[in-house]
């Protein structure tokens, strides 16, 4: 009969089973996440390896025009040295992960999720997967504010695979896309896209992209050859804050 379960849980039937209870599900960058990692044990003994936590991401790659889903490592730890779970024993394991400063803003389709996996020698490795909402920081949500302050209403928020020149730990980048719809760039702009990166959380870069408006004759070759948009990088820090919206409007109107 042993021998028959053992047989039976190395393809999952009858073996341990692992559930992550978070201490809370909302958190902002740069936060630790806590929680217990409960292992209950299946019809024979076993042996676990490792337990390991994964904190993920999706984002989207475009490849000969068609749009690759693609998932991205933000942090992993290990938790746990080698043990034993007997039958039907609970082993209730606490842990702590940071969230990196850069972890993406759960907005739009982007979603962040904590996977829990057990490591065990010869059998189908148990895993468990929560969703993890990621809130904006004071300082990205200030800045995001302060577009929509000025006219900007926030259209789409997206994780896509970084070009080549913004490449720093994660493979990819978070726009965040308004369009003017009052205020004093509209009809000046098509849009501007925000783009934070290098946050260590008293200070992030800002990346600006600024569309535009084009009129008259070149306007098709303007928008052909990406003629009608600038690109700015300005470092944010949180003593910039009270007076930012001003800031972030004069250097718009430099580049419109």
């Amino acid at each position: 009969m042993s021998f028959f379960n053992k047989a039976l849980a190395s393809v999952g039937i009858g073996a341990a089973k692992v559930d992550t209870k978070l201490v809370e599900s909302s958190f902002v960058s740069g936060e630790e996440i806590r929680g217990i990692v409960e292992i209950t044990g299946g019809s024979v003994e076993q042996q676990i390896d490792e337990i390991y936590l994964t904190l993920l991401t999706n984002y989207i790659k475009e490849s000969n025009d068609t749009k690759v889903h693609k998932q991205a490592v933000l942090e992993k730890k290990k938790i746990v040295d080698p043990f034993v779970i007997g039958v039907n024993e609970t082993k209730e394991i606490p842990f702590t992960i940071t969230l990196p400063h850069d972890t993406p803003v759960s907005m739009g389709n982007t979603k962040v999720w904590l996977q829990t996996g057990l490591d065990i020698k010869n059998a189908v490795d148990p895993s468990d997967k929560d969703v993890v909402q990621v809130k904006p920081s004071p300082l990205i949500s200030t800045i995001l504010s302060a577009a929509e302050q000025l006219g900007f209403r926030l259209r789409k928020v997206e994780c896509e695979a970084a070009p080549y020149r913004w490449k720093n730990h994660f493979p990819f980048i978070q726009e965040f896309e308004f369009v003017p719809t009052s205020g004093p760039f509209r009809g000046k702009l098509d849009e501007i896209e925000m783009i934070f990166s290098n946050n260590n959380g008293s200070s992030v870069e800002l990346i600006l992209q600024v569309d535009r408006k084009v009129r008259g004759l070149g306007s098709f070759l303007s928008e052909a050859l990406e003629m009608d948009e600038t690109f700015i990088k300005l470092r944010v820090t949180n003593q910039d804050l009270p007076g930012f919206k001003q800031q972030l409007e004069s250097t718009i109107r430099r580049y419109c």
